[in-house]
């Protein structure tokens, strides 16, 4: 919000959308007891995309004006970049001129286009994964105009499919593919993720590092040479990626977090983007000491995120593996960004929320 003073006793509000779709806005907040369509809080459209609004007299306002715009009913209720809700505005009524931005509005319940949701592919219910004598369901998220177009895309490779954007999942779901539609929308969702299956019960074993570690010796080092070695070049034959490391991203969360980690620096020649949600770093604390060496000339990208209610040890953990990494890769080639939400939480809604900004930054930030 920009605001500024003026001389006499109106205030006025300037709001830009480049969604409005000629709908009515109006204004609610504690100044008409938060009623949606009140004709009296209507803005006035002055040209595509601009509306503007005139308090007749400030006085006559709570000395705190909290307020929201609304495309009508709370279901068409303004966004912010993400999708995501907004706290209340707020406004000091001695305030005369406020301009404000809406980028984007929900759309009764939905905050995606449907037709740009991805094409979601099944490569296979059982591929083959050689490295541990087992099968494992297997899916693509390609972008919504992949069958019309001879472009090609960079890939990530994204840990515990059955929970990134099945609705019933029982744990939840991150729901990549409508974050996918929701990035389309803004230009950002050229990107196909590979959503690899977990092996159930099984899951925490193909997780952990092949090392000594707070839960034993585990298959990560199997699981990681089978998505470098047969699962990569398969999807690079099949369909049109980037397949270069420049264009080539690994990401999980929680036990599939860590084993993205592992597998990341362990392989740094295959991989430049890691995005790395909530690592049980507690079962293998110096991980960075067992991933292969950090002293190399290739350029990597790290998102870590961690939620504040986790757990105590979530915050200082992710700080303290971004000061190693940093350190033992001198600086020069590891860009990471570390994002700690005081309030987050461990589930699959929250690193969904976190997704579209990791795939931003990681993939389309220069």
């Amino acid at each position: 919000m920009a605001a500024s003073v003026v001389p006499d006793s109106k205030i006025i509000l300037e709001l830009r959308t480049p969604d409005a779709r000629d709908l009515p806005v109006f204004l609610v907040g504690n100044f008409n007891g938060w009623q949606v369509n009140d004709d009296r809080y209507r803005l006035e459209k002055v040209k595509k995309g601009l509306y503007r609004f005139e308090f007749p007299n400030r006085l006559l306002l709570p000395q705190i004006v909290e307020y929201k715009y609304v495309r009508g009913g709370w279901d068409q209720v303004e966004l912010d970049s993400n999708g995501n809700e907004i706290s209340n505005r707020v406004f000091h009524h001695g305030i005369g001129f406020i301009s404000d931005v809406v980028p984007r509005w929900r759309r009764g319940t939905l905050t995606y286009r449907v037709d740009l949701l991805p094409k979601i592919r099944i490569i296979s219910e059982s591929f083959q994964i050689p490295q541990l004598i087992k099968t494992r369901r297997i899916a693509a998220l390609l972008p919504h105009d992949y069958d019309h177009t001879n472009r090609r895309y960079p890939v990530l490779y994204l840990q515990d499919g059955q929970n990134l954007f099945d609705d019933y999942a029982p744990f939840g779901s991150w729901g990549v593919d409508k974050k996918l539609a929701e990035l389309a929308e803004k230009g950002l969702g050229n990107v196909i993720v590979i959503a690899i299956d977990h092996a159930s019960e099984a899951r925490i074993a193909e997780f952990t590092p092949s090392y000594p570690t707070r839960l034993g010796i585990g298959e990560g080092k199997k699981y990681a040479r089978f998505l470098k070695e047969t699962l990569k070049p398969y999807v690079d034959a099949n369909f049109r990626t980037l397949p270069d490391r420049e264009h080539t991203g690994i990401g999980g969360s929680s036990m599939g977090g860590l084993i993205s980690i592992y597998a990341g620096l362990m392989f740094p020649e295959v991989y430049s983007k890691l995005m790395i949600f909530s690592p049980s770093l507690w079962v293998a604390p110096n991980i960075h000491f067992h991933s292969g060496n950090l002293k190399t000339s290739y350029g990597t990208k790290i998102y870590l995120y961690g939620g504040g209610a986790e757990s105590a040890g979530m915050a200082p953990s992710l700080k303290r593996i971004k000061e190693t990494l940093e350190q033992q890769g001198q600086g020069s080639n590891m860009d990471i960004r570390l994002v700690i939400d005081p309030r987050g939480r461990h589930n699959e809604a929250r690193w969904g929320k976190e997704f579209p900004r990791a795939i931003k930054w990681l993939f389309f930030k220069k």
